[in-house]
């Protein structure tokens, strides 16, 4: 699940030469008790495959879904998932803090 960086962009790159959209969200930052640092990375393509990880499972599903978004509009999306946001808990985000997920179409 915690990829390396070097894994997730060729991944991304891979998919580009396939012909796939491609998205990247990144962790830009955290607050509290956060599951992964910011920097933390998810590539995410057109046929919702990813690798990488934002929250260690607990978001990564709203994300790709928010993903799938952007590779569509082309408009990029900042997101935040905190213990005091319903979705936070519907996602599985109980731990007590916060992160904001930058997520943009790459290509």
């Amino acid at each position: 699940m915690f990829d390396r960086d070097e894994d997730i962009l060729k991944a991304a790159e891979d998919w580009q030469k396939a012909g796939h959209g491609v998205a990247l969200a990144t962790v830009i930052e955290t607050w509290g008790s956060a599951p992964r640092p910011a920097g933390s990375s998810l590539v995410i393509n057109d046929d919702g495959t990813f690798l990488g990880s934002v929250s260690g499972g607990c978001v990564e599903g709203a994300v790709v879904t928010e993903a799938m978004d952007v590779i569509s509009s082309g408009a990029p999306k900042m997101l935040e998932f905190g213990v005091a946001d319903e979705a936070a808990w519907t996602v599985g985000l109980s731990c007590g803090g916060i992160i904001r997920v930058f997520v943009e179409k790459i290509g």
